[in-house]
C-alpha cells in the first residue's frame, strides 16, 4: 500500500482532509471516520489518521474529487463547534496508530533485533589467549549512550571511519560524559584566539551587516505578539508557521514511533533542542539565509551537543558552551552573533512546535546534503522531528520562558573577555596619543622650517635691497665716467670667459659650481653691517679697475692668485656642503671668480 500526499486545514466547524490520489477510480474510493478516527483507501492508496480531535456524521459532510489534479477533498463536522484542532501541521503524528505509545514493539525494535543478531553469533574458538588481569571496574568493558535521549551506544565502533570526520570527540564509547566535558573545554581553551576576536570586535563592519537579516521567524512572532491578549491567540498561531510541499514529504517519509524516557532523559533532550536551535540560528544569520558549503558544518561544529555528545544539567551551560564555540571556530566571531541566537532561539520557542519542527527539518534537509554529516541525522535530528510533533505546546512555552529568564555575559564565558577589550583599547589610545604627539611635531617641524625660510627670505630682500641702492649708485656713477662703463663690459667678458689655471690649462666649467647664494648673503650681511665702508671699498675698486685695464698681464696673475684663496678657503670644514645623491660631501668651487677677490688681488698686485 501506498501512503498518499494529504493536508490537513480547519476552520470553526470543519475540518478539511485533502488527499492527492491521481489515477485512482472515484467509484472505488472507500471513506471511513469516527471520533478520532480517519481512514480512507483506494486502491492502491491507504490512509489512516489519528486526529486532535473527534469528528461527527450528521449530514453535513462533504467530499469531491478533481480529475485534472488528482485530489479528494473531504470536509468532516467538529463535533464540537468552534474547537481548535491542534496539531494539524504534525503529519508525521498523525500517522500513528491510536494508543501506539503503550506498545513495547515499537520501542527501538530495529535496535533490539540487531543487538541479539550479534549475540547469537557463533563464538570463534581460535581466538588469541591472554592472561587474566583482574578490573576494578568489572568483567566487562563499560559502553557510555548518547544520541537522542542516550538511547544509543556502541555505534562509533561500527562506524569510527565515518564519525571521525564529524564530531571531535574520540572513542565516545569509552568516554563518560564528564570526561568529554573535559576534554572540550581544553579544546576550546586551546583553540581561542585573541587576536581574531579582537579584530571582530573593533572591525564589525560585516557582522553588523548580517545582525541586520530578518529571517521568516522574525515577522512571524511579530504578528503573535501583535495578537497578544486577543481571545482565540492560541487558535491563530499555528496559521503562522506554514509548511512548504517539500517539508511536508518529509514529514510523510519519518516512521513514526514513541520514545519511552525518564525525567532525567527528558531534561537532557530539551536541553540539546536548544542548543542545536541556537547553532542553526547562528549559521541563518551569518549567511543571510542562504545555504552553502559551509552551512553543515557551522551547526555541527558550534553545537555541543552534536559535535561532542554533551549532556547538559542546565540552560545556562547550554549558553555558555554556545558561546565559547562561536568565539572559538568560526569565521566571524562575535558576542553580537552569540546575544542574537539565543534571541532568535527564543521567538522560536515562542512561536511553538511548528517552528520548531521547522527548523529541525531544514537542519535535517542540511546534513542529508553533506557526507558524511548525514549521520547525524540517525542519531540526533530524526529522531528530535518526530518526538517534536508529539511534545505539548505547554512545555516548550515554559522552556522559552525559561531561556528568556537566563543571563549570558562576557564574564561567563571564561576567556576573560572583558579584560582582554579593555586592554586592547588601552592600547588604542596610547596609539592614537603617539600619532597625535608626532603630528604636533610635524606641524611644529615645518612651521620652524618657514621660519627660517621666512628670515632668509627677508635677509635675501634686504640683500637685493642693497644690492639694488648699490647698483642705482654704480649706475649714478658710471653716467659721471665713461671709462668706468668701458670697464664693467671687460668684467663681464672676464666673467664669462673660461677660468685659466696658473699652468696655462682652462679650467673647465662642469668640474665644480659656485654658491652665488653663499656669497650674496656674505656681501648682504657686510652691507646691512656696514654700508658706509662698503660704498668706498667700491670706489676704491674701481680706480683700481682702471688703472688695471692699462695692464692686461696682471690678469693671468690675479686669476692665479684668486684660485688659490679659493683652495684655501674651500678647505675650511665650513665650505663642505652635503652630497643629496647619498655619496658624501663634495667641495663646491665657483667657476666664476668673485668679482671682490679680483679686484683685491688685482689691486695687490699693481701696487
Amino acid at each position: 500500500m501506498i501512503t498518499p500526499a494529504f493536508e490537513l486545514t480547519q476552520d470553526p466547524d470543519f475540518l478539511t482532509i485533502i488527499i492527492k490520489v491521481p489515477y485512482a477510480r472515484a467509484s472505488e474510493f472507500d471513506v471511513y471516520f469516527e471520533g478520532e478516527d480517519f481512514k480512507f483507501y483506494a486502491k492502491p492508496y491507504f490512509l489512516r489518521l489519528t486526529l486532535p480531535g473527534r469528528i461527527v456524521e450528521d449530514g453535513r459532510e462533504k467530499a469531491s474529487y478533481d480529475t485534472d489534479k488528482g485530489t479528494l477533498t473531504i470536509q468532516l463536522p467538529k463535533e464540537i463547534p468552534g474547537q481548535h484542532f491542534e496539531g494539524l501541521d504534525m503529519l508525521t503524528s498523525l500517522l500513528a496508530p491510536k494508543k501506539s505509545r503503550s506498545a513495547k514493539s515499537l520501542v527501538e525494535e530495529i535496535a533490539a533485533s540487531a543487538e541479539l543478531s550479534e549475540e547469537e553469533e557463533e563464538f570463534d574458538w581460535e581466538i588469541e589467549q591472554t592472561l587474566y588481569e583482574e578490573s576494578a571496574e568489572g568483567t566487562l568493558p563499560l559502553q557510555y549512550h548518547y544520541g537522542f535521549g542516550n538511547l544509543r551506544s556502541g555505534v562509533f565502533q561500527r562506524l569510527q571511519d565515518e564519525l571521525s570526520d564529524v564530531i571531535d570527540i574520540k572513542d565516545p564509547d569509552q568516554t563518560p560524559v564528564d570526561e568529554r566535558r573535559r576534554k572540550r573545554l581544553a579544546a576550546e581553551a586551546a583553540k581561542f584566539d585573541p587576536d581574531h576576536y579582537l579584530a571582530d570586535f573593533f572591525e564589525d563592519e560585516a557582522i553588523q551587516h548580517v545582525l541586520k537579516y530578518k529571517p521568516w521567524w522574525v515577522d512571524a512572532h511579530k504578528k503573535m505578539m501583535a495578537l497578544q491578549g486577543k481571545s482565540h491567540q492560541e487558535h491563530d498561531t499555528p496559521t503562522f508557521v506554514v509548511f512548504s510541499e517539500e517539508e511536508r514529504e518529509q514529514l510523510r517519509k519519518f516512521t513514526n514511533k514513541s520514545y519511552l524516557l525518564d525525567k532525567r532523559s527528558r531534561h537532557h533532550v530539551y536541553l540539546g533542542l536548544i542548543d542545536i536551535l541556537l547553532a542553526y540560528c547562528y549559521e541563518i544569520c551569518v549567511n543571510e539565509g542562504d545555504k552553502n558549503v559551509e552551512s553543515s558544518w557551522n551547526v555541527r561544529k558550534l553545537s555541543a551537543t552534536l559535535c561532542w555528545l554533551e549532556n547538559f544539567t542546565s540552560i545556562h551551560d547550554v549558553l555558555v558552551a554556545f558561546g565559547r564555540r562561536v568565539l572559538c571556530y568560526p569565521l566571524h566571531r562575535h558576542f553580537g552573533l552569540v546575544t542574537r541566537a539565543f534571541s532568535d532561539t527564543v521567538m522560536i520557542l515562542q512561536l511553538g512546535k511548528a517552528a520548531v519542527l521547522k527548523c529541525l527539518l531544514d537542519i535535517h534537509k542540511i546534513f542529508m546534503e553533506n557526507d558524511p554529516a548525514y549521520i547525524l541525522n540517525d542519531l540526533f535530528i530524526t529522531d528530535y522531528c518526530i518526538w517534536i510533533q508529539k511534545t505539548k505546546s505547554k512545555k516548550l512555552a515554559a522552556l522559552s520562558e525559561s531561556l528568556q529568564k537566563t543571563t549570558l555575559t562576557k564574564s561567563h564565558i571564561g576567556f576573560e573577555l572583558e579584560e582582554l577589550e579593555a586592554a586592547a583599547v588601552l592600547v588604542q589610545e596610547e596609539e592614537s596619543a603617539l600619532k597625535a604627539a608626532g603630528t604636533v611635531s610635524r606641524q611644529q617641524l615645518p612651521s620652524s622650517a618657514s621660519e627660517t625660510s621666512d628670515s632668509e627670505e627677508s635677509s635675501s630682500t634686504s640683500s637685493s635691497e642693497t644690492e639694488g641702492s648699490d647698483s642705482d649708485e654704480r649706475e649714478s656713477s658710471t653716467r659721471e665716467d665713461g671709462e668706468i662703463n668701458s670697464l664693467q663690459g671687460t668684467l663681464r667678458e672676464e666673467r664669462t670667459a673660461p677660468l685659466i689655471d696658473c699652468n696655462g690649462l682652462r679650467q673647465g666649467t662642469n668640474t665644480s659650481t659656485f654658491e652665488v647664494g653663499d656669497e650674496k648673503s656674505k656681501v648682504s650681511s657686510q652691507s646691512t653691517s656696514v654700508p658706509g665702508k662698503l660704498i668706498e671699498e667700491l670706489e676704491k675698486q674701481m680706480q683700481t679697475a682702471i688703472r688695471l685695464s692699462e695692464q692686461p698681464e696682471g690678469l693671468a696673475t690675479a686669476s692665479c692668485i684668486l684660485q688659490e684663496q679659493e683652495e684655501n678657503r674651500v678647505s675650511e670644514p665650513d665650505r663642505f656642503s652635503k652630497d643629496t645623491t647619498g655619496k658624501g660631501n663634495f667641495l663646491e668651487v665657483s667657476s666664476k671668480p668673485n668679482p671682490l677677490l679680483f679686484l683685491r688681488s688685482a689691486n695687490e698686485d699693481g701696487d
